[in-house]
């Protein structure tokens, strides 16, 4: 298709004005570096103590990972424009974030999925976890998720460059995403990004089918056990993953299945502010907060790290 592109930047959408701005920025940088610290501590923890050296933390590991880049694909350009009293990006750097985005988000959404069938075999076929969830396989299951996601960038990669932008460049919104763009194309057929967003729903929904079965049959499975200890155990593992799942999962279907709305309206910025920035910054916490083996490790390295400046005193 026949791409006459005639917009060489963006305008990204200013979420304030004079010192509200400066104030909104500086939260902005505050969650970024807060997300980026625990994000990175779960990815040291997980790899630096050997009890977390198993299947469910191989994942959270992953996750911790793809939340990182996702937060860092959209936040440090909204904060430094905002510093610097810029809106602009261009129009490479619009796609590529875009395509980030995708990339980071299916993946992601594959990692859930896979956490889920852990759980799963964990909790329903316990006699059979360590033949099941092999090494290889969990491997197998990441580098699927990854694969899925990067098709699913390339689709959307491809999409855009399919458009025309020819008249205004103000994206409202405060990074590069589809609906926002979708607004401001020229183009009279949308046949491929609307496709590639067609493919984007089947994954998710796919996804998502795979996950509520999975949990359909764990919540059978925890309900048929007699003690009640037991029960609460169980549950306590799906917990965290059940409240990042849906607040991932519903966000990005607020912000991709609406209907497209004029104007900029404030719900949209909310939205989009809350699935690209408070699930990286918020899950760490979700995970740290009710697994006693992610405290216990974490407070192994707090100890030796007070030991060794003592030690250095003395």
């Amino acid at each position: 298709m026949k791409n006459r592109t005639l917009v060489v930047e963006f305008l990204l959408l200013r979420l304030a004005e004079g010192w509200v701005l400066w104030l909104q920025a500086t939260l902005f940088l505050m969650i970024y570096l807060m997300a980026a610290l625990e994000n990175v501590v779960i990815l040291l923890l997980t790899l630096v103590d050997r009890r977390l050296h198993t299947p469910m933390y191989f994942f959270l590991r992953h996750l911790s990972f793809l939340d990182l880049c996702l937060i860092s694909a959209t936040m440090p350009k909204s904060i430094l424009n905002s510093f610097m009293l810029s809106d602009s990006i261009s129009f490479l750097g619009c796609v590529l974030q875009l395509f980030l985005v995708v990339l980071l988000a299916g993946s992601e959404i594959g990692i859930l999925t896979a956490m889920s069938y852990d759980r799963y075999v964990a909790i329903c076929r316990p006699l059979h976890y360590e033949a099941v969830m092999s090494s290889a396989f969990c491997v197998q299951l990441m580098a699927l998720s990854w694969i899925n996601g990067g098709a699913l960038g390339v689709l959307y990669l491809a999409g855009t460059f399919s458009l025309e932008f020819c008249g205004s460049n103000r994206v409202h919104q405060f990074f590069c995403d589809v609906p926002a763009l979708l607004k401001l194309t020229c183009s009279e057929e949308h046949i491929t990004i609307e496709a590639s967003v067609a493919v984007g729903v089947c994954y998710a929904f796919s996804c998502l089918v795979c996950i509520v079965v999975s949990y359909v049959h764990i919540l059978s499975t925890v309900l048929k056990i007699p003690s009640k200890q037991s029960q609460s155990k169980a549950f306590s593992t799906c917990v965290p993953h059940v409240i990042v799942v849906s607040a991932f999962l519903g966000t990005g279907a607020i912000a991709y299945l609406k209907p497209a709305a004029d104007g900029p309206p404030v719900v949209d910025l909310l939205v989009s502010v809350f699935y690209s920035t408070v699930p990286p910054a918020l899950n760490p916490l979700i995970y740290c907060l009710r697994n006693k083996d992610i405290r216990s490790a974490l407070g192994k390295v707090l100890r030796r790290v007070r030991s060794s400046r003592q030690w250095e005193q003395d």
